[in-house]
């Protein structure tokens, strides 16, 4: 439980800006978004604009997206493919290794006073990859990102090992802005299947979805280190749903070679993998589909803050670069109808998650006299719902979905990290 207002008081917000998203590991991008030498894409950590770009030499280099003559956002394009990035307020010009190597008019009119090397673009602190996927951290004394992950690499291991040469990105990650707070989407992807049956009532109505209200409550929720968590969804009971989620059959050899047999015996029953990588990555593994044909899909979510109540997200769409064209086709269909900008079930999410806000900022949710009367609930199985001790992975598993147990550690991490100030002062005063 918290108070209501921490979701829009600026005050808390301030302070997350630097002691949660200054300390840990967020997502930049994914290796299949920079194919060839020059390839780059630009993306941010919270409010500091980054350039990924892809060297000859194959690595890839992440950098302050800002010229360091005079500050200027460097590099607006989403997306391309440069030898060399020029600033458009005096013309500075950096190569792909973020050195220094144009001014104009420099011998004029800085003589041989000027340094190139010492005006390189600035390094991201920490970057680190894990199954194709880039992170980025601005402490520089940072746990690796392999520690950071922890017991969520099981899991994450299933979407994005399952298959020779994993996973790719198709297309360019889609972006729109809502107003909410990023805990609440945060939550609501890594441990909340409980809203599922009335936020999207609608494709029960319509015959898509199940009827049995508890259709989202089968299967485990797992709560992680580190403010991870995880939910892994099976099949309502009577419903004929076939094993991997239904991928093509010509695949399941690679997922018994690619997998352990734990993870195959939990994946062969699962129809959906959805859960979050604190603080704002979630990611989503489901079943669906379009015009009567289901599929399944990888999305990966950042939940980029804006302020206390605006969220700016990106949403990429992944799919096993082994499976066939015809198939990465009808699935990217499955997302955009689903879970795209527009989609059906995002437009309901988006809708709550703004009332949600809306309801957070008044007078009587600001009141700081801490009571039930301003407590939000998160209660559910709390001394009712015992652990699974015969599950199979790693983390704290619970036989339901219909739990609060991954959202209370996740808040539980997130109350550490906001007050671990009164156990080393000396972290902040750096």
């Amino acid at each position: 439980m918290f108070p209501q207002w921490i979701l829009t008081d600026p005050d808390i917000y301030a302070l997350e800006v630097d002691r949660i998203f200054g300390y840990t590991w967020q997502y930049l991008g994914h290796e299949s978004e920079l194919k060839e030498p020059g390839d780059y894409v630009t993306r941010w950590l919270l409010d500091d604009p980054v350039l990924l770009i892809k060297n000859k030499q194959g690595e890839i280099n992440a950098f302050l997206n800002s010229c360091t003559h005079r500050g200027t956002h460097l590099c607006t394009a989403d997306s391309g493919n440069k030898k060399a990035f020029t600033c458009p307020f005096h013309g500075w010009t950096f190569n792909t290794e973020g050195e220094l190597i144009g001014v104009v008019a420099g011998d004029k009119v800085y003589g041989q006073k000027l340094n190139k090397k010492e005006w390189s673009l600035r390094k991201i602190p920490r970057v680190e990859t894990y199954k194709g996927m880039i992170f980025g951290n601005m402490d520089k004394n940072a746990m690796s990102l392999d520690e950071y992950l922890g017991e969520l690499k099981w899991y994450l291991d299933i979407i994005l090992g399952r298959s020779d040469g994993g996973m790719e990105v198709k297309g360019g990650p889609q972006r729109w802005v809502v107003n909410t707070n990023w805990k609440l989407t945060a939550e609501n992807f890594g441990g909340d299947p409980y809203h599922v049956a009335t936020t999207h009532r609608s494709t029960v109505e319509l015959g898509i979805s199940p009827k049995d209200p508890l259709y989202s409550s089968y299967g485990h929720q797992v709560k992680l280190n580190h403010g991870h968590c995880v939910n892994v969804s099976t099949v309502v009971p009577g419903l004929n749903m076939p094993p991997y989620q239904g991928l093509p059959k010509e695949m399941w050899p690679m997922f018994e070679r690619n997998l352990s047999k734990e993870q195959l015996e939990v994946y062969k029953k699962t129809t959906v993998i959805v859960g979050s990588c604190f603080p704002n990555l979630s990611f989503h593994c489901p079943v669906h589909g379009s015009e009567g044909h289901l599929h399944n899909y990888l999305t990966l979510r950042i939940w980029r803050p804006m302020g206390p109540d605006k969220i700016e997200i990106w949403s990429w769409f992944l799919i096993d670069k082994a499976a066939p064209e015809a198939y990465k086709m009808d699935s990217y269909k499955g997302y955009v109808a689903s879970f795209g900008p527009s989609g059906t079930l995002e437009a309901d999410d988006t809708e709550i998650w703004t009332r949600v806000v809306q309801a957070s900022k008044g007078r009587m949710a600001r009141d700081k006299d801490l009571s039930y009367n301003n407590l939000l609930n998160y209660m559910m199985g709390m001394d009712e719902v015992l652990p699974d001790e015969s599950w199979p992975g790693p983390g704290v598993a619970y036989p339901t979905c219909y739990v609060d147990a991954a959202l209370r550690g996740m808040h539980d991490y997130w109350l550490e990290l906001m007050t671990s100030d009164l156990k080393d002062d000396s972290k902040w005063n750096d």
